[in-house]
């Protein structure tokens, strides 16, 4: 293995081990070996200068380089996963963006009830977005510990946290027109009442917050997706390093063995299912 092979692979060990805190199961039922990816097939064929047993029998210590290979295999299999999850991330978000940017069209003529309900729209667009990732990013999940994911979650609660929107017409933020953020499941909750009430007594400030609001929203909705930054940077580094697996399948099996073949189970099998797809589609 040459240098650059070397280094390349040193990259995908170090990828791999902040991603796999995620437990693989062992499920083989239909719905995992339906996630059976390609990958995996090529695995299961013999390597040449490969033992049956699919070991490397010039190495030193072929067992610690067979189970080398078998996380270079789970690897693969959970940056597939994680770029398909940080992918639809991106496609969600730059949807809050769009229903956020909307908002600034809430004017001083605006209805009252068309306001309160534009709101809740919102509310509801965001909590959609929390409960679909919400089982991802937590600890365990497939994007556990993804810095995208997790900055992307923080990013926008701060957003809808601030109290800094409205401040110069007497509203400190979108807590005080009734919408709220809970600090365990990190889902907004909308009092629609308390809104109401502060429309009919400074519906010019609740105006000015809400045109704010939207402004600062969309903002860090868009920094999330833009070229370089978070998502995107992520997605790369997961893009690249697939490439490199792929592209050097045969070369790290001769040197490492042929590893376990990994059958996925629960979120990776999920969304490995949706990366097979989409990769069919182009």
């Amino acid at each position: 293995m040459n240098i650059t092979s070397a280094l390349s692979l040193l990259e995908v060990a170090k990828l791999g081990g902040k991603a796999l805190s995620y437990v693989f199961g062992s499920d083989t039922d239909s719905a995992a070996r339906g996630t059976s990816t390609d990958f995996a097939k090529l695995l299961a064929q013999r390597t040449e200068g490969l033992s049956l047993d699919g070991r490397n029998p010039a190495l030193s210590d072929p067992e610690t380089a067979y189970k080398m290979m078998t996380l270079i295999n789970k690897s693969d299999l959970l940056f597939k996963a994680q770029f398909s999850e940080l992918t639809d991330m991106g496609k969600r978000v730059e949807q809050l963006e769009s229903l956020g940017a909307t908002l600034s069209n809430i004017a001083p003529e605006t209805a009252n009830s068309n306001i309160v309900a534009q709101m809740g729209d919102f509310v509801n667009t965001y909590n959609q977005w929390i409960d679909r990732f919400a089982p991802a990013i937590a600890n365990g999940g497939v994007l556990g510990n993804v810095q995208a994911a997790e900055v992307s979650r923080h990013s926008l609660e701060s957003a809808v946290r601030s109290r800094f929107n409205g401040a110069a017409g007497g509203v400190r933020g979108l807590e005080d027109l009734g919408i709220s953020i809970d600090p365990q499941t990190h889902r907004a909750s909308f009092d629609e009442s308390r809104l109401s009430g502060v429309l009919s007594s400074n519906k010019a400030g609740v105006v000015s917050a809400i045109d704010e609001f939207s402004a600062n929203f969309a903002k860090s909705a868009d920094l999330l997706n833009a070229i370089d930054n978070f998502i995107p940077k992520q997605l790369a580094n997961r893009s690249r390093a697939i490439d490199f697996i792929a592209s050097n399948l045969t070369q790290l099996q001769q040197e490492f063995g042929r590893g376990d073949v990994v059958l996925p189970s629960g979120q990776i099998a999920t969304a490995l299912k949706a990366y097979n797809q989409a990769l069919a589609i182009r």
